[in-house]
């Protein structure tokens, strides 16, 4: 049995990250104006950013297609892999895991495995690369699935952004009536519960933000004090900031495993420029 694992471009890896994990990336297509591009392959930050602040029309996205998953299957198949866990952006936010779920009920060339992610950037690149690390030690998929559960399962995910305009447009935030009063000059926080965004409060800064996640963040450690942890800093266009709450976060965890992430093009249509975000979970892959 060989095993593959293949994601989208909401996982924001890395290059060497890819190449570590031999990891196949399909992309989400990016809408400006009139124009198409491939996430990563066709666009880069600065381009969709220079859009987004200059440009009257908003950006929108497509999902992949299942005729590139289909050609990724092939692919795949031809070069030896029966086996294929396919993880991918949360079903919360995009119709995507239900396609995919009915496609593979009829694809017959090799055993696929479709897996939400619940999630999106950092956190579902978490179980991208745990899965990927289990599939080349050569490990039964139904334990992979079941290790990719349980690190789902552990992890939590806030993120504070600049305001609520581009989730409130695009329709992904689940309770925008219970935060969007008052919102001037303040950075509403969020979580994802159940694969969905929520609003969960709101900070007058992103240093009052980076308090409450910090203690959220304690929390945890306190509850699992058996468990090593992995946070991962995240941030869209604020790099600043990315490294001041990398060496924050480094200096209030130090036995923690800091990484950091950023949002590209097809999240940051949904959340907007500067936001900043952090996931924490079990490092399950530091284990593995």
């Amino acid at each position: 049995m060989k095993t593959a694992v293949v994601t989208d471009t909401a996982s924001y890896l890395t290059p060497e990250q890819i190449k570590q994990y031999n990891i196949t990336v399909l992309p989400i297509t990016v809408i400006l104006g009139n124009k198409q591009y491939k996430e990563t392959e066709e666009l880069t930050d600065q381009e969709f950013y220079d859009y987004l602040r200059n440009e009257p029309e908003l950006p929108t996205t497509a999902q992949v297609s299942m005729g590139q998953i289909q050609e990724a299957y092939d692919r795949l198949v031809s070069e030896g892999y029966d086996t294929i866990i396919s993880i991918h952006l949360s079903l919360g936010i995009t119709s995507f895991m239900d396609n995919l779920r009915m496609f593979v009920k009829d694809y017959d060339n090799a055993k696929v495995y479709p897996f939400d992610s619940m999630a999106a950037s950092a956190a579902e690149a978490d179980l991208v690369m745990l899965a990927g690390s289990m599939a080349q030690k050569g490990e039964d998929p139904e334990k992979i699935v079941a290790k990719m559960e349980e690190l789902r399962d552990s992890t939590d995910i806030y993120f504070a952004v600049n305001d609520l305009k581009h989730l409130s447009r695009t329709g992904r935030l689940s309770n925008r009536s219970a935060i969007i009063g008052s919102l001037l000059d303040v950075k509403p926080l969020l979580t994802f519960k159940d694969g969905k965004i929520f609003a969960i409060g709101k900070e007058r800064t992103m240093h009052r933000a980076f308090r409450v996640i910090a203690l959220e963040i304690q929390k945890y450690a306190d509850a699992h004090p058996d468990w090593k942890l992995h946070i991962t800093v995240v941030d869209s266009n604020n790099r600043e900031m990315l490294e001041k709450w990398s060496n924050d976060f480094q200096n209030n965890f130090p036995d923690a495993r800091i990484s950091t992430s950023h949002l590209g093009p097809a999240i940051s249509v949904h959340t907007g420029e500067k936001t900043m975000g952090v996931v924490w979970d079990r490092d399950l892959l530091d284990e593995n």
